[in-house]
């Protein structure tokens, strides 16, 4: 049973993908990460030796702390993270609970390389209008909370990747990028193994706004348009992405909890 120092995984699952997600760290040790390579999704990976240096980064902000079976690696991270401000929890049942619980898992061999403040950096064409602002809403909210996104110039998208050890994404001739039918979007969900039902119906949309088919769903169009207006109102892409950030996290909220609701307006009645 849940405490309040502990949090089930069911519990934690409805909070992931969301902007109240707290900062989840993964403090499995080195052994028994490589035997398992995936990551809840949006967790970062910290060592829990050297929890007195990092734990400080994360005062006044709410955390959940796993290990492999959430016990004295958990336990212990947890505990120095509320002496240094931090409002920490475990995740009951740690690493192998969510497993069990077969909740979705992040394939880490997919993710691209770091920089020296453990951020991934992702690069992609300026002046974004849907999968350019999707796909780093995705990352942000399920792969890696802290990503740096640089908007070039489309030529330079490639040459930017290489001198700037950024991961291109969204153009042609990239590992990530449309494959067939397929958006970008998709593909992230895909190879990052994060699939979950409101993830794929908004992929749904995310598809039908970017690639013209606005037969796929019949928010698509709606979609469309909100982007399409961001890129009007925002002449900075990096606005438009904090902008999007908002919109994005309204459809992923309608996706998973209101697909089912209606709004019915209230007939007036005439009185004979």
């Amino acid at each position: 049973m849940s405490t309040f120092t502990t949090i089930s995984s069911d519990k934690l699952a409805r909070l992931i993908g969301t902007a109240n997600t707290p900062v989840l760290i993964d403090v499995r040790t080195e052994e028994d990460f490589a035997a398992d390579r995936r990551l809840i999704p949006g967790s970062i990976k910290l060592s829990h030796e050297n929890v007195t240096d990092w734990g400080g980064d994360f005062a006044g902000r709410r955390a959940v702390v796993s290990c492999f079976r959430g016990e004295k690696l958990a336990q212990g991270t947890a505990a120095w993270l509320r002496q240094l401000g931090v409002e920490a929890e475990t995740l009951e049942g740690g690493f192998e609970g969510w497993k069990a619980a077969k909740l979705p898992l992040l394939d880490a061999r997919k993710l691209p390389p770091r920089d020296a403040r453990g951020r991934t950096v992702w690069v992609t064409r300026a002046r974004p209008k849907v999968d350019r602002i999707a796909c780093p809403w995705l990352i942000r909210r399920f792969v890696d909370p802290n990503a740096v996104f640089l908007y070039v110039a489309p030529s330079e998208v490639v040459a930017v990747g290489e001198r700037f050890n950024a991961a291109p994404f969204d153009i042609e001739n990239v590992f990530w990028s449309h494959r067939g039918e397929l958006c970008t979007f998709d593909v992230m969900i895909e190879e990052f193994g994060i699939a979950t039902p409101a993830l794929l119906r908004l992929a749904t949309l995310v598809r039908g706004a970017d690639t013209a088919r606005p037969d796929l769903a019949p928010e698509a169009p709606g979609l469309l348009a909100a982007s399409l207006g961001l890129s009007r109102m925002h002449d900075d892409d990096l606005e438009q992405l904090e902008a999007g950030m908002t919109l994005y996290d309204a459809f992923y909220r309608w996706c998973r909890d209101a697909t089912t609701e209606t709004h019915n307006w209230p007939t007036n009645k005439v009185k004979a």
